[in-house]
């Protein structure tokens, strides 16, 4: 089992920065692949990014390619998303997923969720 616990969310201005990070706990997440995903009110819930399990491979969906990095700490069992050039419509609830093998960017298929942590980039 492992319990994920998402931080950093918050209000900023178009063109700023954030990092959320996704704090694991049960299992190391060093054995699982980890996704980010967002979910903007009304939309569908989107692919942002991904780290594979061995942290060598990371994935990022189209609309925030170059602007986001997705990085892990495996001593503090943390994985980060450090967002950059935010645009308005980054504006969602981010979660942070685990699975065990490979990235995916079908939420489904991830086993473990955080609870979200909220996004609003002002105009």
């Amino acid at each position: 089992q492992v319990q994920l616990v998402e931080s950093g969310g918050g209000l900023v201005q178009a063109g700023g920065s954030l990092r959320l990070s996704c704090a694991a706990s049960g299992r190391r997440d060093s054995n699982y692949a980890v996704g980010w995903f967002r979910q903007a009110p009304g939309k569908e819930r989107e692919f942002v990014a991904g780290l594979s399990l061995s942290g060598s491979n990371t994935y990022y969906g189209d609309s925030v390619k170059g602007r986001f990095t997705i990085s892990r700490d495996n001593a503090k069992n943390t994985v980060y998303l450090q967002m950059n050039s935010l645009k308005p419509e980054d504006t969602a609830v981010y979660y942070c997923a685990a699975k065990r093998w490979g990235v995916t960017t079908t939420s489904t298929q991830y086993n473990y969720w955080g609870q979200g942590t909220q996004v609003t980039v002002s105009s």
